[in-house]
């Protein structure tokens, strides 16, 4: 009977073991608002999956630290690799080297440069970053248009880093929006990076008041720069009620703002779902199951009139 107990035992902990999977993360940066979220709903959900350890990294927005922390969870043996990217363009070296090591590898909320010729076992999981800035310009030119401001209104753009393909195709999204007939009264007088940062909005914004640029407007790539906008022109007594303030990703601090009165839309990205989608792809490609290159959550339109289901979702 002992003899019996013990080979069970040991057949449990063998199987344990073969179970086990261990999936290294690279977080661009871990100080950032949205991407916290994102890191916290993998860390969630993976505590309920039997056997999946996560190694969370934060590349602290240098390109050769991450490069670097992927070549380590290669040689340390890991059975999958999630990267949210610093620079989207230095993802091929990244892609090269855990393809040539056998490592699936998933890109997570920032695409990749590659992203349209990954490798075998590589996949993308985020939003269609057409969707994003598109609405945020649809519902600024509506509100536009409800102030009586239809017959010409200045707009200020607030760009994240430039080498982020979202930074890019948002801002893409806003003039292809303003180019439609329905929009072509909006014009863009101004367009600068922020790089993603709320205080490097402040600065942004202050400069452009200084000058005494005038607008109607502010659309910005995320809601920490638009946050970062309202927070300088309540500095200098500006009439918020004058001004459409748009920001992307519906955070909980862009809600704060938009029940105060201050930021008047926002788009839900969901954190949470990306981070767990990460997780999922790369157990499915660790496993040999079938995914698809590009996997997206929709992005979701955020205005007073429905902030309320929104509210503790990032």
């Amino acid at each position: 009977m002992k003899r019996i107990g013990l080979t069970a035992a040991v057949m449990a902990l063998m199987a344990a073991t073969v179970h086990a999977e261990t999936i290294g993360v690279s977080i661009s940066k871990f100080d950032d608002n949205f991407l916290t979220v994102l890191r916290e709903g993998m860390t969630k959900y993976a505590v309920g999956l039997d056997g999946v350890t996560l190694q969370i990294e934060d590349a602290q927005g240098d390109m050769s630290r991450q490069l670097s922390q992927v070549q380590n969870f290669i040689a340390s043996g890991a059975d999958a690799i999630i990267v949210n990217a610093v620079d989207t363009d230095a993802t091929i070296a990244m892609s090269e080297a855990a393809s040539k090591a056998g490592v699936p590898l998933v890109y997570v909320n920032y695409e990749p440069a590659n992203v349209d010729n990954l490798p075998d076992k590589q996949a993308f999981v985020a939003s269609n970053e057409v969707e994003s800035g598109t609405l945020q310009t649809q519902d600024t030119c509506r509100q536009l248009k409800e102030m009586g401001k239809g017959d010409g209104a200045k707009v200020l753009v607030i760009m994240g880093e430039l080498q982020h393909q979202a930074a890019r195709i948002r801002t893409k999204d806003i003039k292809d929006v303003i180019a439609t007939d329905g929009c072509k009264f909006m014009s863009i007088v101004e367009e600068q990076s922020a790089n993603w940062q709320r205080t490097q909005a402040v600065d942004l914004m202050a400069n452009w008041l200084s000058a005494g640029v005038e607008f109607d407007a502010v659309i910005a790539n995320n809601d920490e720069m638009a946050i970062g906008a309202i927070q300088a022109m309540k500095a200098v007594g500006i009439d918020k009620s004058k001004v459409v303030v748009a920001g992307i990703d519906a955070t909980a601090d862009a809600l704060a703002a938009m029940e105060a009165g201050d930021l008047d839309v926002t788009v839900f990205q969901n954190a949470a779902a990306q981070g767990q989608g990460s997780v999922d792809a790369a157990l499915k490609l660790r496993r040999g199951e079938t995914v698809e290159k590009k996997v997206y959550v929709p992005f979701e339109l955020v205005t007073h009139a429905n902030i309320t289901q929104y509210k503790g979702a990032n």
